[in-house]
């Protein structure tokens, strides 16, 4: 199966979304099938006015057209809202070609965080983006039931992984001050860093990671250490060196930050929201509080064994499997219901 996805979100972004879709092709190739990409790499882009570090592609409906047929794809998934993720949405209305979506990101917190604009607007917009999607994948059964209660159809799960080859428990001594409170993540509004950083805890508060509040933060807080942006062996460092994983975002529809750490055996503190709730649930692997700086106290405490194997549990294969089998069943649906039409445009195919 040649599966096509068309996503805004592409390196040099960091994020939970960019690193789901490459985990997932990545893993889909033991599994049969071949998922190739539709980024802003192939177009012209521009950075968001209040978000340099973030730029959207200007994609054009002839181009869309002409990566879509060099794709040769069976199936269609729109990861993200943006703009190419609308111009795919588009082509496949047009073409009356069937699609999958995901939904990653709660633009809604976050637009109103920014802009005075109602979260209703943003949620009539996204509801108006997923319909007519043969499936909306999401990471958690809650995400999964909210969204049904604002009015998305055809939601499915499609669960998530950790690299444990990369993320793994080791010794290291990051050179700070024990105990050490790692938080890593975008450094954003949204995020709510500064609830882990207004903290009262002994040893050090570390935050790895980028974004438009960085420089902000680090006058505000000169006490915490910020390490900027870390890949690879050095981000698994950070992890395997703290002692807990401080998580105080409220907005995240799942943080695989939170698997990340645990796969290191480092155990998370964090609010009792979607979320952290979604991803540990009541697992000895971390403690979940309103009482964030109780939460991260309590985490001191639990054992790194426990989280390593809590986090061994959910491998990226699984994920594959799950979007792979998503994508067969509306082909499969496809094919049956609409064959004459399909037998024609058989390159275009969902």
């Amino acid at each position: 199966m040649r599966i096509l996805v068309a996503t805004d979100a592409w390196h040099p972004q960091v994020n939970g979304v960019v690193r789901t879709l490459a985990m997932t092709a990545e893993a889909a190739k033991s599994l049969g099938a071949e998922v190739s990409f539709l980024t802003p790499q192939s177009f012209r882009t521009f950075a968001l006015p209040s978000y340099p570090g973030l730029r959207l592609a200007v994609p054009f409906g002839a181009k869309i057209a002409r990566l879509i047929a060099d794709a040769r794809p069976d199936s269609i998934h729109i990861a993200t809202e943006g703009p190419i993720g609308l111009a795919v949405r588009r082509y496949c209305r047009k073409h009356e070609l069937p699609f999958t979506t995901s939904f990653h990101t709660r633009f809604p917190d976050y637009v109103s965080a920014r802009l005075p604009v109602r979260e209703s607007w943003i949620w009539t917009a996204l509801r108006r983006f997923h319909r007519g999607s043969s499936a909306v994948m999401v990471a958690t059964p809650a995400l999964a039931n909210e969204l049904r209660s604002r009015g998305f159809r055809n939601v499915v799960l499609w669960p998530r992984g950790v690299d444990t080859a990369l993320f793994h428990p080791r010794h290291v001594d990051l050179g700070f001050a024990r105990p050490v409170f790692l938080c890593v993540g975008r450094v954003a509004i949204e995020k709510n860093l500064e609830a882990f950083l207004d903290l009262d805890l002994p040893g050090t508060k570390v935050i790895v990671g980028d974004g438009p509040a960085r420089a902000s933060l680090m006058r505000s807080y000169p006490d915490a250490v910020f390490l900027g942006a870390q890949q690879g062996e050095e981000l698994a460092r950070s992890y395997a060196g703290a002692d807990v994983f401080v998580f105080p975002s409220r907005t995240d529809t799942f943080g695989l930050v939170l698997l990340e750490a645990l796969a290191s055996g480092t155990p998370v503190a964090a609010f009792p929201v979607s979320g952290p709730r979604d991803v540990i649930g009541s697992a000895p692997v971390g403690a979940l509080n309103e009482d964030l700086a109780e939460a991260c106290r309590a985490a001191l405490r639990v054992s790194r064994q426990e989280c390593l194997e809590f986090a061994t549990r959910h491998t990226w294969a699984a994920s594959a499997r799950a979007f792979i089998e998503h994508m067969a069943d509306i082909r499969a649906g496809a094919e049956s219901e609409l064959s004459p039409r399909l037998s024609e445009q058989p390159r275009f195919v969902a």
